[in-house]
């Protein structure tokens, strides 16, 4: 009796130990997570939405995080956080309502106080949000961020929990595209009090949009999976989406030929004839509204209060050779700050823009010469760029056509994104230093903001009482025409003072494969991965 209970129990424990193992198996055997792999040209600066101010950060925050409005497949506005809105007969008050199912990624209801809450920490100076002033269309914001008013003055209040009730300054045409981007994204009030700062770490970050992150290795990949509370979860079709931070675009176009990314960031300009031609449907190349430009410091010399430097400078650059033959990829020489195709707007050029190169570069040896220098006494400046295949390709050229232009003696400097940010942003030690700005809305507004004094966008220090007044004045404007005129003056005067030199406007340029369903170009080039879908065969 006693060796029969011996058996049965060896018996049982095999037939646990066997089940357990028939489990392992089976889910270790079990398929993997359906991930969409996205390619980031570099590391995000922060997932704060308060904090970050880079397109990739933007491209993050989209699938993480979701504002008032938001975007359609199609690129059409749409009610995101917000099921429906209303806009009072004066254009100066909007009431928003919040979606009854809109929860956060740990099941708390997402409601106008969340709104109220982040719209206070956006504009709180203690804050220093890189957009604080991008929402200066909101009541009390500009007397907020001077620290003559206290945040909660703002013109932003919870009716009730799911209405959301603004007031504005001014009629402002292009507000509901404004509320689309990352920077008016609610916060968890809750989150922050417990973790402050760390409230952004993927272990404590709560989510209002369609994914979740997971995990964040830098200089690495980010991990998203899908957020199972995010109120139309039904409708995201894509379980995990990994972007993969990689500066160097031939390492992108080479893991997009291993099939190891579904959409790459750009297309290297060295490789982009031979992969028009191998890739041609899976290649999308669009207009795009954005400008890459060289800024100067203008508060070190030798920019500071040498206007003829800096125009010499911009007019010695070949803009039709630097898109034909270094960047090659459809990009459009610029002339004017705005970029063409904007709503409702006629981008002013430089008044230099119909002389051919050989005339610009004789006005510029001219302009030169009255700025001080001379082949006896060349200028001597250091051009700061990030570490990039393209942005080395385009300062070498630049650097070239000013030594045989002008004689200028040029020092490249190379650095790593997110220290070339801290040096323009300090400037201590920046003189010229590439950048660019993709429009945050469709609207001229947009581009000519940003240079207002005080901006914190505003990487030159550009000062003019006239370009601000001429803002103010445009805000102001009731009629569309009215406002267009004011705001094309402002460029004319930006353009005279050339505190930046405009080279090219961008067009968007991916790769995205063939098991990517539900890709769609537009102007603002966003692309959530909630609207796309990987094909099964």
């Amino acid at each position: 009796m006693l060796r029969g209970m011996i058996y049965m129990r060896i018996f049982l424990l095999l037939a646990v130990s066997l089940v357990a193992s028939a489990c392992g198996e089976s889910a270790n055997d079990s398929p993997p997570v359906p991930t969409l792999h996205r390619g980031l040209s570099s590391d995000p600066e922060s997932i704060d939405p308060h904090k970050a101010r880079s397109t990739q950060a933007a491209e993050v925050l989209r699938d993480i995080g979701e504002g008032l409005i938001s975007y359609s497949a199609t690129g059409t506005l749409v009610g995101g956080a917000a099921e429906s809105w209303t806009i009072s007969e004066d254009g100066l008050t909007y009431t928003f309502r919040i979606r009854d199912n809109a929860r956060w990624s740990n099941g708390d209801p997402v409601t106008a106080d969340d709104f109220v809450f982040s719209l206070r920490r956006l504009v709180d100076p203690a804050t220093a949000a890189f957009y604080g002033q991008a929402v200066a269309a909101i009541a009390n914001v500009d007397r907020i961020i001077t620290g003559d008013a206290a945040p909660s003055e703002l013109g932003v209040a919870a009716a009730d929990g799911n209405t959301l009730v603004m007031t504005l300054q001014q009629p402002t045409p292009y507000l509901l595209s404004l509320l689309t981007h990352p920077s008016t994204f609610p916060v968890h009030a809750g989150s922050i009090a417990i973790h402050g700062n760390e409230f952004t770490r993927p272990e404590n970050l709560l989510s209002n949009g369609p994914y979740l992150l997971e995990a964040w290795e830098p200089s690495s990949v980010l991990r998203l999976r899908r957020n199972e509370q995010y109120w139309n979860n039904a409708a995201t079709a894509i379980d995990a989406v990994s972007y993969h931070v990689l500066t160097q675009e031939m390492t992108e176009l080479n893991r997009f030929r291993a099939g190891e990314i579904d959409i790459t960031s750009s297309i290297p300009p060295d490789s982009f004839a031979r992969v028009r031609e191998q890739y041609a449907e899976q290649v999308h190349i669009a207009p795009y509204l954005g400008v890459y430009y060289y800024g100067f410091n203008l508060t070190r010399p030798p920019f500071a209060g040498n206007a003829y430097l800096r125009e010499a400078l911009s007019m010695a650059i070949d803009r039709e050779t630097l898109v034909e033959k270094v960047t090659g990829r459809g990009e459009a020489p610029a002339y004017s700050w705005v970029p063409p195709g904007v709503d409702n707007y006629n981008p002013i050029r430089f008044s230099y823009a119909d002389l051919s190169q050989d005339e610009r570069n004789a006005a510029a040896r001219q302009l030169y010469r009255e700025a001080g220098y001379s082949d006896d006494r060349p200028a001597e400046i250091e051009l700061r760029y990030n570490t990039s295949d393209t942005q080395q390709r385009i300062a070498l050229a630049v650097q070239a056509m000013w030594a045989e232009v002008l004689g200028v003696k040029t020092t490249l400097v190379n650095e790593e994104f997110q220290v070339m940010l801290a040096n323009i942003r300090e400037g201590e030690v920046t003189q010229v230093f590439r950048s660019s700005w993709i429009g945050d809305y469709n609207d001229a507004h947009t581009f000519l903001n940003i240079l207002q004094s005080g901006n914190p966008a505003n990487m030159p220090r550009f000062e003019s009482e006239r370009f601000d007044q001429l803002m103010r004045d445009a805000a102001a404007q009731v009629t569309p025409l009215n406002r267009r005129l004011y705001l094309e003056e402002a460029e004319r005067v930006l353009l005279s003072e050339h505190p930046v030199i405009p080279l090219y406007f961008f067009v968007s340029k991916h790769l995205v494969g063939h098991r990517v369903r539900g890709w769609g170009d537009n102007v603002l080039d966003y692309h959530y991965s909630q609207h796309l879908s990987l094909a099964t065969d």
